[in-house]
């Protein structure tokens, strides 16, 4: 049965878009974005609107568990849709090899078409990978700015005084 296009419906009602729908071990994974993020009321409605619809349809077979979240800051990066919202951003993924140790890259996504990403890799330079050789990938976020120096970094700690109270009199 296909899922995705009633979610894609029931979200679209809701303001959200539809980011990755997967089944993983019992659990039907929604992830859900909207411009300018997601909130917890968002989610909640989310969750009601697809589990009522779920219960209603009773699509799978087995006992299922549904969960509705956001991406968060590191998104996974399953379909072609994905890594083209992440062009231009920092990326990391590992990719299989034959017959040679799985590879591990990290870099600026380049160029995507519907079967390779392109990958300016930090250490190797632009590297096309072709999307069933990906094991798996996901953004990466940057904290940004350089952290504050601490106190016994070179930085001088400051005086500490003790004041003692005075007796009048």
């Amino acid at each position: 049965m296909d899922l995705e296009t009633p979610v894609r419906t029931l979200l679209s009602s809701l303001d959200l878009e539809l980011y990755d729908l997967e089944m993983v071990k019992g659990t039907l994974n929604v992830v859900v974005t909207k411009p300018g993020g997601v909130d917890l009321e968002s989610l909640t409605k989310a969750n009601r609107a697809i589990g009522e619809w779920l219960d209603l349809n009773d699509p799978f077979d087995a006992k299922y568990t549904l969960d509705v979240s956001s991406p968060g800051l590191e998104r996974k990066l399953r379909t072609v849709d994905h890594f083209r919202s992440a062009l231009g951003h920092v990326v990391t993924l590992r990719q299989l090899r034959s017959g040679e140790a799985t590879r591990r890259l990290e870099g600026v996504v380049t160029a995507v078409s519907d079967t390779t990403v392109t990958l300016d890799d930090e250490q190797i330079g632009l590297v096309e990978i072709a999307f069933d050789q990906l094991e798996r990938a996901r953004t990466v976020f940057s904290w940004g700015g350089e952290a504050k120096p601490s106190p016994s970094r070179g930085k001088p700690a400051l005086k500490k005084s003790v004041s003692t109270p005075k007796k009048k009199g």
